[in-house]
């Protein structure tokens, strides 16, 4: 019994130091904290910003019909569509840019005071969209469009088809500006930039809003082809940069 007990007393004095250390303990794959952080701490937001002129347009158009009943106004639409589809394709739009984006039938109502809605007709409606990747055939693709049977525009979008170059130039924009705000900053305070902890980026290349085509369907297929203006596209980066002074 008295070894027993001997040997249990030396067992309670050496579990102190079986006791891991905290960092000794820290499971693999586990991250230890940064460097600590002794200066001021400066978060900013900063946008950069490019223009280009566009190589593209994308157009939104397609044709509307109506008839006694859904077939018959399916049918007089399915046929006014192919001939637009063909047409968008003589103009020179390649298979691939053309893609339907609305397919619809809807009943149309007579209302009548004290009496139920009751069903005139039917109306069919398909839409699609058309990338034109030769902006000075634009004009003449829409006129095509139109002549062709399509009976609503309903606008088009300009836009780059690689903005990966302009992306990146409003990238180095907005860190330029990230970088001269937070010189002002610091030289304001009496201090200097000592380094960046961190940054993000927000925002990026978005198309400009489709530009509507007011133009009426018969004025447009007749005389020269419908004028259309490209003008330019602006690319916008917004980058968030953390930044420590000291």
């Amino acid at each position: 019994m008295r070894l027993l007990a001997a040997a249990a007393l030396a067992a309670a004095a050496l579990a102190p130091l079986a006791v891991t250390s905290p960092a000794a303990a820290q499971m693999p794959g586990e991250h230890r904290m940064g460097p600590v952080i002794e200066g001021t701490v400066l978060s900013l937001s900063a946008e950069g910003s490019v223009t280009a002129a566009p190589d593209q347009a994308t157009v939104s158009l397609g044709v509307v019909t109506e008839g006694q009943t859904a077939e018959a106004a399916m049918r007089a639409n399915a046929t006014r569509m192919t001939g637009l589809v063909q047409a968008l394709r003589r103009a020179g739009v390649a298979e691939r840019d053309i893609q339907t984006t609305g397919l619809s039938v809807n009943p149309q109502y007579i209302y009548n005071a004290n009496e139920q809605p009751r069903i005139s007709g039917y109306q069919a409606n398909n839409q699609v969209t058309a990338r034109v990747r030769d902006l000075n055939n634009l004009g003449r693709t829409l006129d095509a469009a139109v002549a062709a049977g399509g009976n609503t525009l309903n606008g088009v979008t300009f836009g780059l088809q690689n903005p990966d170059a302009a992306l990146n130039d409003a990238r180095r924009s907005a860190m330029t500006e990230a970088r001269a705000r937070a010189a002002l900053y610091a030289s304001a305070s009496g201090l200097s930039i000592h380094r960046i902890i961190s940054i993000s980026e927000g925002g990026g290349y978005t198309p400009p809003m489709p530009m509507p085509m007011m133009a009426r369907a018969m004025d447009m297929a007749e005389g020269a082809p419908t004028p259309v203006a490209p003008g330019e596209v602006r690319t916008q980066v917004q980058v968030n940069v953390v930044f420590e002074l000291r």
